[in-house]
């Protein structure tokens, strides 16, 4: 069976990934380690077994995008190191969003590479202040602050060496919710590469939300602008939701094109406004 066709996989995966804010604990993968591996041309997944942290090499150094879980911090740099890179090399530091399990170990991170943090306007709060946002049905999952030392808008472009990074501002799952592009060289053909941020609705209130009054109409803006969006290659904060973890394994059993899925973007935005709007129809009834 084709990973990209594994529907059952998915929405088995999907189903873990959104509903971790109900949970009384972090589940067991999330901090499970796994050796680090080459995505494609200079991306590489340095993260755990449930949680994905994306190391993107550059001539002027080195990109790390997400972090994980606090105490996964030590785990996570051993994984950058692993690869050849000294932390000293990594010098920019990427949230895709504001929760725990994405960026709790980015504050240790940049304080042991001296990396620069860059995220958007709608998550600069929550990260300097340790918190999520947003009304929810999980509360508040705190982190160690981290200052941001770069927020950026829709469509800027981030540069570090030889690399160029795309934001693109696909706000509901939180606030500042930011989903990064880029071009990588995979083995000489030009592939779009797109970290996708979490598009689950996760414990979110759609209904009477005082907190986000503006999450519902944030979400449709980004499910449309998703929808005429194209990548190659699809990675997300989650490896389950893109079965990332899955493609390397067939990757190493001979399909060199494992990643390589043009259709997965669009059969996730399908999936998961589907999934949202159904969710909404629920929390407006009375």
């Amino acid at each position: 069976m084709k990973i990209g066709n594994g529907f059952g996989i998915l929405a088995t995966a999907l189903a873990a990934a959104s509903v971790w804010p109900a949970l009384a604990a972090d589940p067991a993968e999330w901090s499970a380690p796994v050796a680090p591996f080459q995505v494609a041309g200079n991306v590489h997944y340095v993260g755990t077994e449930g949680l994905s942290a994306y190391l993107i090499t550059t001539e002027a150094g080195a990109i790390l995008l997400n972090a994980t879980l606090p105490e996964n911090a030590a785990l996570i740099e051993r994984n950058i190191e692993s690869l050849g890179v000294r932390l000293a090399e990594v010098k920019l530091l990427i949230s895709d969003h504001a929760h725990a399990d994405h960026v709790g170990a980015m504050a240790r991170i940049k304080r042991d590479t001296g990396a620069r943090v860059i995220a958007s306007e709608g998550d600069r709060w929550a990260l300097e202040n340790g918190r999520n946002q947003g009304d929810n049905n999980y509360g508040i999952q705190p982190f160690e602050p981290i200052r941001v030392d770069q927020v950026v808008s829709d469509g800027e472009r981030v540069r570090l060496g030889d690399v160029e990074l795309t934001a693109h501002l696909t706000p509901g799952h939180t606030r500042g919710c930011t989903s990064w592009s880029m071009t990588v060289n995979d083995r000489g053909t030009p592939r779009e590469v797109l970290f996708l941020c979490s598009i689950t609705v996760a414990g979110n209130t759609l209904v009477g939300n005082r907190a986000y009054p503006r999450i519902v109409e944030d979400y449709r803006t980004t499910f449309a602008k998703l929808a005429v969006m194209r990548a190659d290659i699809v990675l997300t904060s989650h490896p389950s939701v893109a079965e990332v973890l899955e493609r390397e394994q067939q990757r190493a059993r001979g399909d060199d094109d494992a990643f390589i899925d043009p259709a997965l973007l669009p059969r996730l935005v399908r999936q998961f406004s589907q999934e949202f709007e159904q969710t909404l129809v629920k929390a407006s009834q009375p």
